[in-house]
């Protein structure tokens, strides 16, 4: 996947506390965390989209079926279960009881898969968020998809991974900047005409428009295929962290400085971002075949 940005190199998550600067962030309203995060989850058309990216998918029914000691007789719990697809490999597996876990009235659904796949009587799913629950019991495993774009764009907790940063070619920069060109051009002839028409001079407006249609056009990064071709100098690992350890301030905002080597003649349009998460296991219960989920460029398997 691509993540093209001109902001610095920062990337912000979701998780509310207390930042690496010591500033405490506000905790976000949940009616607004719905409308702007969770209400996208409670469509099937977003649920097949991500059940139909085969990197994400194949990585997870590998970890879960080549890893069957981690699950069975377990009490597992999933995180934002969706349609339940974790929920139910993990029963197939061997999971003696399993707590699915949805924001959404996606959960409706999940139950209904559930019960389809005849997995009901291990399988619970509860409608709510994981911030207002309290399950009967102690859980053996977590498990959950929870990487977004550019791994942190969800926040959900961390796992054992790594972010890549890379200089890019791409013909998307120039597209943007037309495109920012094209947005100007429009504000100058909707200024001209509500002065003609209306009597109002609009120039004032024009400066604070062009700053925020660069910042929408050419400071904001994108989701692209990105094939390793386009990549022109040498990839750096951006964030390394670990479940066991890392924190939610380590992830609130993620800097960090960092050399590339471009190679040849060519034009840097901009940077490329990635991410790997290795299923690793625990150190005292180590993963039986440890399986790696890459979105790194590549010329076959998209992913996000």
């Amino acid at each position: 996947m691509m993540r093209s940005s001109s902001n610095g190199g920062a990337m912000g998550g979701r998780a509310a506390g207390t930042g690496s600067g010591g500033k405490s962030l506000a905790p976000v309203d949940k009616e607004v965390d719905y409308a702007n995060y969770f209400c996208t989850y409670s469509f099937l058309y977003h649920q097949k989209d991500m059940l139909s990216d085969r990197v994400r998918m194949d990585a997870y029914f590998n970890a879960v079926f080549e890893n069957k000691h981690h699950f069975a007789g377990k009490t597992v719990f999933d995180v934002g279960t969706g349609s339940g697809i974790l929920a139910i490999w993990s029963a197939q597996a061997g999971a003696k009881k399993f707590y699915a876990v949805e924001a959404t009235t996606m959960a409706d659904h999940a139950r209904a898969l559930v019960k389809a796949n005849g997995l009901e009587h291990i399988v619970e799913v509860i409608q709510a968020s994981v911030e207002d629950i309290s399950l009967p019991e102690k859980v053996d495993v977590i498990i959950s998809e929870w990487m977004g774009y550019f791994l942190l764009r969800e926040s959900m907790y961390p796992s054992h991974a790594r972010m890549w940063l890379a200089p890019i070619k791409s013909t998307l920069s120039d597209r943007k900047k037309n495109d920012l060109d094209g947005a100007m051009a429009d504000w100058d002839n909707f200024s001209d005409e509500i002065k003609s028409y209306y009597g109002v001079d609009m120039g004032v407006l024009t400066k604070p428009f062009a700053q925020e249609q660069e910042k929408h056009y050419i400071q904001t990064a994108m989701w692209n295929d990105l094939n390793p071709l386009q990549v022109i100098g040498t990839p750096t690992i951006f964030k390394e962290m670990d479940c066991l350890t890392a924190t939610v301030s380590e992830i609130e905002e993620v800097r960090s400085n960092v050399t590339s080597v471009i190679n040849g003649h060519t034009t840097l349009c901009g940077f490329g971002g990635w991410f790997d998460v290795q299923f690793r296991g625990r150190k005292q219960d180590p993963a039986e075949q440890e399986i790696e989920l890459t979105t790194a460029p590549s010329e076959h398997h998209c992913t996000h």
